[in-house]
């Protein structure tokens, strides 16, 4: 769905550049999952399970293309 729009900003941006801002995005999500999860007093394991369940999401939707 969004993969033509990732590639298209990564042959804009560069590649080394693209996947700097790419991991940064990645660890923010990942931070605000940890947030909400030490908020609500979700164990580590199901948060683990929820950055797993990110990802794959990021997968299908064509963000990690």
């Amino acid at each position: 769905m969004f993969a033509p729009m990732v590639l298209l900003v990564r042959n804009i941006m560069g590649t080394p550049k693209f996947n700097k801002l790419r991991g940064q995005a990645i660890g923010l999500h990942a931070k605000t999952i940890t947030n909400f999860c030490n908020r609500f007093g979700i164990s580590n394991k199901e948060r683990q399970s929820l950055i797993r369940k990110a990802k794959d999401n990021g997968q299908k939707l064509g963000f990690l293309a």
